[in-house]
């Protein structure tokens, strides 16, 4: 197991008055759980604002968790200071999601790919210089490139600038926040392919970020479904895509092309609007939204437990029994 996540909680306190005391808190994620193993591409998927890149950056141990606990390659990292998670950051890298604001327009690629070396690596420039000219080799960039800025590619070559940035130390550990969302569509398989042969060649395990459910759908070994701040159901790709046990899953699904989902399906009309993170609805989050909603819905939250090997779900009323 390369990453274990139990009952991680991020509550953003809203404060008030001259004296800034706390008065409600935004719970932009309440109580996520997860793992994942070694070499497995694992999908956080869900609406703008449930949660899911809070999630990578409490992972990432760029924010403090308000609880919770998580363990990397069964160190725990929950608590851990910014001097005790350095030796760790050469294993944990992260790929961003806007290609031209993750990367500093005064740098020349050799010094964007090569800064983690720098930092974190005794290799001699010359090393240095070698390592990052392989990389650029293995992501589709070519010798040339090595002293241009970045205004000089076009969004999908300096997506593949970020994703060499983010391999060029070899970690264990990549999180992928919308790595495609920003290009156009005719590029984003060619990321999405890249990526899955890097993770071939180097072993790396993903913790993919994504609302676009195609692409989670081609990447993925496992999804998992955030709705306001927690997790509601999570199961392997193929099966999930098939067989949705949650509304929600079931309603995001149905939005999803035929020719993605092949499967006969109607499209599920979600009522009202997303509950604020900062007053959710007692019981189920979903239950104001769900036609399948009864009263224990609106009163006792559902736990995520496992239906079946590998499934778990968080609702009174699954879907398909």
């Amino acid at each position: 197991m390369i990453l274990k996540v139990e009952n991680l909680k991020k509550h953003f306190p809203l404060k008030r008055g001259l004296l800034d005391r706390s008065v409600r808190a935004v719970r932009a994620v309440d109580g996520v759980s997860f793992d994942l193993q070694k070499g497995e591409t694992l999908s956080l998927v869900g609406e703008s604002g449930c949660g899911k890149s809070t999630t990578a950056r409490l992972i990432l141990r760029l924010i403090e968790p308000t609880k919770g606990r998580i363990w990397f390659q069964e160190k725990e990292i929950t608590h851990l200071n910014r001097k005790a998670m350095r030796p760790l950051r050469p294993e944990i890298q992260i790929i961003f999601q806007d290609p031209y604001s993750s990367l500093n327009p005064r740098l020349t690629v050799k010094n964007i790919i090569g800064e983690g070396l720098k930092r974190h690596s005794r290799l001699s420039a010359r090393e240095r210089k070698k390592k990052v000219l392989q990389i650029m080799e293995k992501v589709g960039l070519r010798p040339e490139h090595y002293d241009r800025h970045p205004h000089e590619f076009s969004g999908g070559q300096r997506q593949r600038i970020g994703v060499a940035r983010a391999i060029v130390l070899q970690p264990k550990l990549v999180v992928a926040d919308e790595p495609v969302s920003a290009l156009d569509v005719s590029i984003q398989a060619q990321v999405i392919n890249l990526l899955d042969n890097l993770k071939e060649e180097f072993g790396l395990s993903y913790l993919f970020i994504s609302h676009d459910l195609s692409v989670v759908e081609h990447i993925s070994d496992r999804v998992a479904v955030m709705y306001v701040g927690q997790i509601v159901e999570l199961a392997p790709s193929a099966h999930l895509y098939s067989r949705p046990a949650h509304p929600y899953t079931a309603a995001l699904f149905s939005a999803v092309p035929l020719s993605m989902v092949k499967r006969e399906k109607k499209r599920i009309i979600l009522k009202g609007d997303v509950p604020s993170p900062m007053n959710p609805p007692s019981g189920c989050r979903f239950h104001p939204r769900c036609r399948h909603a009864r009263k224990i819905c609106a009163q006792i939250p559902p736990a995520l437990e496992e239906i079946e090997p590998g499934h778990l779900l968080a609702c009174h009323f699954p879907l398909n029994g």
